[in-house]
């Protein structure tokens, strides 16, 4: 018998007590396990469904809808213009041929009369379709959920949206029929062209009433729904077309039609009706509307939509376009933020002559405002503000590029050129670095107007427009680039309504060098008469003949834009870039920037701002008229100095200026 060790036999005791406490106990049945998961699912359903019932209009969602309509407010709310749309009366389904309904069942809720207003199947099938083709392509919402998404909610693409049609759409098939469902929708659903509701689009596209579509007419109506704005026949036939065409195959599909009926159907021709809707706005909302429009796309109803138009700036715009005295003459003034939203618009004298929108529609020759591009190229390549140069005269072939008056400074450096917009100058640098590469900084600053790598690309002969400028301007105030100009808030919801990824923007080590030499304009330059008590960047420019002049500039955080002319394109004697155009980028300025005391223009609403007032005498002078024996801005303006600015420029390379014994440039 073996002897116990010293321990033993309080160590077995042990071991059988642990042995008794970890005795498993019995595993949860599969029964109760499902019991539990379904009461915690009931509990976050009940809680789910509690809240979108809160929530979601569902009471209001069995009244007749509102006729639709658009507000443009500005960003304090103000309205500033509305559109009403082309709406026509209500289709009852079972009044039209079959094949009209069917055409909008085949493409876009082909198991519309089998499920209960949410298709499982149809998401799915959706799903792997977008998958395998590597991104959206396919829709899963069934009818009962576009009519409950573009009639009671808002166009907003996050989960609790989604989440929110489908309650809708189950209350829908409740109460209603599906005819009663399918007429809703088609009386509804938005075609383009500003134009809603199967009648007012079977009108409006084919001066036909529903009642008497075709098969091929009521496929191209049936594809619209997808796209309207995109799709429009009366902007993208073809597209219009190619569409209608799928809707026919897919009606094949769903054994509507025969294969020997769509071999014989031919594309359906427009026979556009008239149209009784009468544009009413501003310049800016003239602007505004089509982005608004797809922002509101889908949607049904009265609709507003706030816009990044600031009230008392545009009157302060209105009133320097008004006050200038530039005769029978056209201006137009753009202001906008370091980030491109806009915030003022004057496209002329008075929207209700002309509603011809000059800061967005035309497209003149800039002048020496162009050189912004053949400096940003010539910095990029390796010059700096204190390069030397030689403004000389010089000859290209037959063409001989010449400064104002003929008059050139001879040794100097490309601070000074730039600040006396030689002409020479900027042609030999463009010269030495490319016209290529000055055409590249343009893309790459937002310019997409035609531009041609002739020799006088230089001297700004390509037209462009006045916002497309200005916003190339604001890519040097702020440092980054491309600044794409906007008239909407720029919002991009995440799943959840929140989240956004951040704009790629380049940066470019060129930009404090272009502010450099955009503030010696302004201090001591052609554009001293747009000089401020902050510091202040800007460049002027005039075209051949005087039939165009330029300021743009920026201070703070606004960066503005001017340009004056005759809309023939006749000559304008003495105006240039450093006068009239300065001295309202100017007066403009001081006010918006609190400057000097805001004299506050009256209370006029802002959607009557474009329209000129009634003639009444003026309770404060004008600015004077451009004298014509001053310089055009290729020489210093003759108004009167302006101090230059206390406050130091961006800072530049710490280069010394060089002796007047520089190399031709």
């Amino acid at each position: 018998m073996k002897m116990m060790r010293a321990g033993e036999g309080p160590e077995l005791e042990s071991s059988a007590v642990d042995t008794e406490e970890a005795v498993p106990q019995p595993p949860l049945s599969r029964v109760r396990k499902v019991k539990r998961f379904a009461l915690g699912a009931a509990v976050i359903f009940a809680l789910i469904l509690v809240w979108l019932i809160v929530t979601a209009p569902l009471s209001r969602s069995l009244q007749p809808v509102g006729a639709p309509g658009l507000t443009i407010l500005s960003i304090d709310g103000e309205p500033i213009a509305r559109r009403g749309a082309i709406i026509g009366e209500p289709v009852a389904v079972e009044r039209l041929p079959a094949h009209v309904g069917q055409a909008f069942l085949a493409i876009e809720d082909r198991r519309f009369y089998s499920h209960i207003g949410v298709d499982p199947w149809g998401i799915l099938r959706a799903m792997v379709r977008n998958i395998r083709a590597g991104g959206v392509r396919e829709g899963g919402s069934t009818i009962s959920q576009q009519l409950a998404k573009t009639s009671f909610l808002s166009p907003d693409r996050t989960a609790a949206r989604k989440i929110q049609e489908a309650l809708i759409a189950l209350w829908l098939e409740v109460w209603l029929s599906k005819e009663e469902i399918l007429s809703r929708y088609l009386s509804n659903v938005y075609f383009g062209d500003n134009v809603y509701g199967l009648r007012a689009a079977a009108r409006h596209y084919f001066s036909a009433e529903p009642e008497e579509l075709t098969i091929p007419q009521s496929a191209m109506l049936a594809g619209l729904v997808n796209a309207p704005s995109r799709l429009a026949p009366t902007s993208n036939l073809e597209g219009a077309r190619a569409r209608a065409r799928l809707v026919m195959r897919a009606m094949a599909a769903a054994d509507f039609i025969t294969e020997e009926e769509l071999d014989e159907l031919r594309p359906a021709r427009l026979r556009q009706g008239e149209s009784d809707d009468v544009p009413t706005g501003t310049y800016f909302a003239d602007w505004v509307i089509p982005q608004a429009s797809e922002l509101a796309e889908g949607s049904y109803g009265e609709r507003q939509v706030v816009t990044t138009l600031e009230g008392d700036l545009q009157r302060l715009a209105v009133r320097t376009v008004r006050r200038a005295r530039i005769g029978r003459a056209q201006a137009a003034l753009v202001a906008m933020r370091l980030d491109g939203r806009v915030v003022a618009m004057v496209g002329g004298k008075d929207y209700r002559r002309s509603a011809f929108n000059r800061a967005t529609q035309a497209r003149r020759q800039p002048g020496s405002a162009f050189k912004l591009f053949v400096y940003l190229a010539a910095f990029r390549g390796g010059y700096t503000p204190v390069t030397p140069v030689n403004d000389v005269p010089i000859r290209l072939g037959s063409w001989q590029p010449r400064n104002y008056g003929d008059s050139y400074r001879g040794r100097t450096i490309v601070r000074e050129a730039v600040a006396f917009s030689s002409n020479s100058v900027a042609v030999q640098v463009q010269e030495r670095i490319g016209r290529d590469n000055v055409i590249r900084a343009a893309r790459d600053l937002g310019i997409t107007s035609t531009l041609r790598p002739e020799p006088t690309l230089a001297l700004g002969t390509g037209g462009i427009s006045l916002i497309e400028l200005t916003a190339a301007y604001a890519a040097v105030a702020a440092g980054r680039y491309p600044i794409r100009p906007h008239g909407l808030p720029q919002q991009r919801p995440g799943w959840f309504g929140g989240g956004s990824a951040e704009d790629e923007y380049s940066t470019d080590r060129a930009f404090p060098m272009l502010r450099d030499v955009f503030y010696a304009v302004v201090t001591r330059g052609t554009g001293r008469a747009a000089a401020l008590p902050v510091p202040a960047f800007g460049k002027t420019g005039t075209t051949s003949d005087y039939r165009d002049a330029w300021f743009i500039g920026f201070a703070g955080d606004l960066v503005v834009g001017v340009w004056v002319g005759n809309d023939d394109n006749r000559p304008l004697p003495g105006t240039t870039g450093g006068g009239v155009p300065a001295q309202m980028w100017h007066s403009f300025m001081a006010d918006a920037m609190g400057i000097r005391p805001a004299r506050r223009p009256p209370p006029v609403p802002l959607s009557q701002t474009d329209r000129a007032p009634q003639p009444a005498p003026s309770a404060e002078p004008a600015a004077p008229s451009p004298d014509p024996a001053r310089p055009a801005e290729d020489g210093p303006p003759g108004a009167p100095e302006i101090p230059e600015i206390v406050a130091p420029p961006p800072v530049a390379p710490s280069e010394e200026k060089p002796t007047p014994e520089g190399e031709t440039a």
